[in-house]
């Protein structure tokens, strides 16, 4: 039996990786008044930074049902089965649209799966379920697997700025002004398949410090595992972060990634995070 893997845009897997491991995207999309972009199609990160500075913050929207029918379809071509990999069902009607196509394609056994998480820990499901999918593994067994990962996954991210919440209607204006004077950066994290707060620290600094305390204390049996630093058009900030972080951590392996434009719109320019995945 051949093996799709698809995910969505969400999970912002490199180009290059995703063509190594021929993974296929689906993307959700931000729209700017009446204009719509497909994010990692028709607007890159870069691009929707430099906008968002200049426009009304954007709403997202999901793929339509249609679009992965469309996609089932073409892949029915060439594949028996597809492992459709998702963000977290409790932020998106992503999951939703593909259990419904899925059960009205035909020719092609549809897997959908909710990774429960978002960004590159997402990716790091879908890039497990490629590498099973190439050695010839059965749509149960990646599954299986990637079941057993989901039950690993962490992920705290810290936001920088304050008004992308309170413009999204997750703050009041009243909270955002004074959050801001006193440099509160908030920090969520993934519960029960949803995004919450978790803590609120004054600093960034310290925001971050904290970050590494949880990273600290969620690796610490000694496993292996596979972490990212995911930013908000921070590059320079991540590299520096993660250099840092090597050194520290001899059982993690660390990669860099960032928040596009859609999980972008809700947190905002500067938002910095960490999400880690047991791997053995």
């Amino acid at each position: 039996m051949k093996t799709a893997i698809v995910t969505d845009s969400t999970a912002y897997i490199p180009v290059q990786i995703r063509e190594q491991f021929n993974i296929h995207i689906i993307p959700l999309s931000v729209i700017f008044g009446d204009e719509s972009f497909k994010e990692e199609v028709e607007i890159s990160s870069a691009q929707f930074y430099q906008d968002v500075k200049n426009k009304e913050l954007p709403k997202t929207s999901q793929p339509s049902t249609g679009d992965f029918i469309a996609l089932y379809e073409e892949l029915s071509k060439e594949y028996d089965a597809v492992i459709s990999i998702h963000l977290s069902s409790a932020i998106s009607g992503t999951f939703q649209g593909a259990v419904t196509a899925g059960s009205m394609v035909e020719n092609i056994k549809v897997y959908p799966f909710d990774s429960e998480i978002s960004c590159m820990v997402q990716g790091f499901l879908v890039i497990e379920a490629a590498e099973l999918a190439n050695a010839g593994k059965s749509p149960e067994e990646i599954i299986h697997r990637l079941e057993e990962m989901r039950q690993t996954n962490e992920a705290y991210f810290m936001v920088d700025d304050l008004s992308h919440l309170q413009r999204g209607g997750r703050l009041s204006g009243a909270q955002a002004f004074i959050g801001s004077l006193l440099q509160v950066k908030p920090l969520l994290r993934f519960t029960n398949q949803t995004i919450v707060p978790f803590e609120k620290i004054r600093t960034r600094k310290k925001a971050m410090r904290r970050i590494v305390e949880l990273l600290t204390e969620g690796v610490k049996d000694g496993s292996s595992y596979k972490a990212t630093i995911i930013h908000a058009n921070r590059e320079e900030e991540a590299v520096n972060w993660k250099n840092e972080l090597e050194s520290q951590f001899s059982n993690v392996e660390f990669d860099i990634s960032y928040f596009g434009p859609v999980i972008g719109t809700h947190l905002g320019e500067g938002s910095m995070g960490i999400g880690w995945v047991k791997i053995k």
